[in-house]
């Protein structure tokens, strides 16, 4: 559909190179995108590092997302203050966010250097994500083997609130945990889905849910249904499970493969060069979904960016 991210797309805002896009709809209906780390000048690695910031946006029916704003008003300010390359972290990087209620939470993870998660953190918005705040949740980096650095989360209308996690290494298979949605800010009360003497049940230790190389990944429901999407890191692509629920045997759900890494010089509109990412974008159904997706060119640092895609067909196909 076209890039997110950009000159003359973001950098009126001060941000020509930035990556992710997650997106969720806010308490008062308009979407919400938050990104990772943030550039003035089309590279990464240029003047201005910020991360996370957050733009608003619209999308209508079979649009392209349309910037309105950003958190920050002209340009997009850091959503939290900190020190880029300090003593004791040296960037801060979001993988999910979702909205409760009046609330909005956003899951971060701090890095020494990237990939080398210390802790992760959850901040909480009740302005409908102009202001955030730590709620004092705080997940060690080596928690259950490093499986529970990176999360998408999803709203489930039973109540919980369903968390698939990984590591952020992409060497790593996922686990599954749910959590009250009114304790979702309390580490204690996460509880791990896992077999043990041959039953799988929740309050087991965790066990793999999702096997391979798993990088970032969107956990949505759906028209009654769980939306997975993620990056398949092994397989060098962009996958999505249509699930009856969030414990599913992602074995024996209907899977697709919506991208395609790629070469450089050898993309088309299904391959991708250093693809990653594969965010949903609220408005996406099972037969037309949406996607945030971002690029990173390692060797020369542009293009660094995220992208509109759209995907027509019926998942659960």
């Amino acid at each position: 559909m076209g890039d997110l991210t950009g000159p003359g797309i973001t950098s009126r805002f001060g941000m020509a190179a930035a990556d992710l896009a997650i997106a969720a709809r806010t308490p008062d209906g308009r979407l919400l995108f938050v990104f990772g780390d943030t550039f003035e000048e089309a590279r990464m690695g240029g003047a201005g590092w910020r991360s996370p910031v957050a733009l608003y946006g619209r999308m209508p029916p079979g649009g392209q997302v349309a910037w309105t704003g950003a958190v920050g008003g002209r340009y997009a300010r850091q959503l939290m203050r900190y020190r880029h390359d300090g003593p004791e972290l040296s960037t801060v990087l979001p993988t999910d966010v979702i909205t409760i209620g009046a609330d909005m939470y956003l899951h971060i993870a701090v890095h020494q250097g990237f990939g080398n998660v210390r802790w992760s953190e959850i901040w909480r918005s009740r302005d409908a994500g102009v202001t955030w705040r730590p709620t004092g949740a705080r997940f060690p980096g080596g928690l259950h083997g490093g499986h529970f650095q990176l999360l998408t989360w999803g709203l489930g209308g039973d109540g919980y609130v369903y968390v698939y996690s990984t590591g952020f290494q992409r060497d790593k298979p996922a686990i599954l945990h749910r959590v009250p949605r009114a304790r979702i800010a309390d580490p204690a009360a996460y509880q791990p889905w896992g077999r043990a003497q041959g039953v799988w049940a929740w309050g087991n230790p965790p066990t793999p849910v999702l096997p391979g190389r798993i990088g970032e990944m969107c956990l949505r429901p759906l028209a009654g249904r769980w939306l997975l999407t993620w990056f398949d890191a092994g397989e060098y692509r962009i996958d999505a499970l249509v699930l009856d629920t969030p414990a599913h045997d992602t074995s024996a759900a209907p899977r697709t493969t919506l991208l395609r890494g790629g070469a450089w010089g050898s993309e088309d509109d299904t391959h991708v060069a250093q693809l990653y990412g594969g965010y949903v974008i609220p408005g996406s159904t099972l037969s037309d979904l949406h996607l945030s997706v971002s690029q990173w060119n390692t060797a020369a640092g542009w293009p660094y960016r995220a992208m509109h895609f759209r995907i027509r067909g019926d998942l659960r196909a």
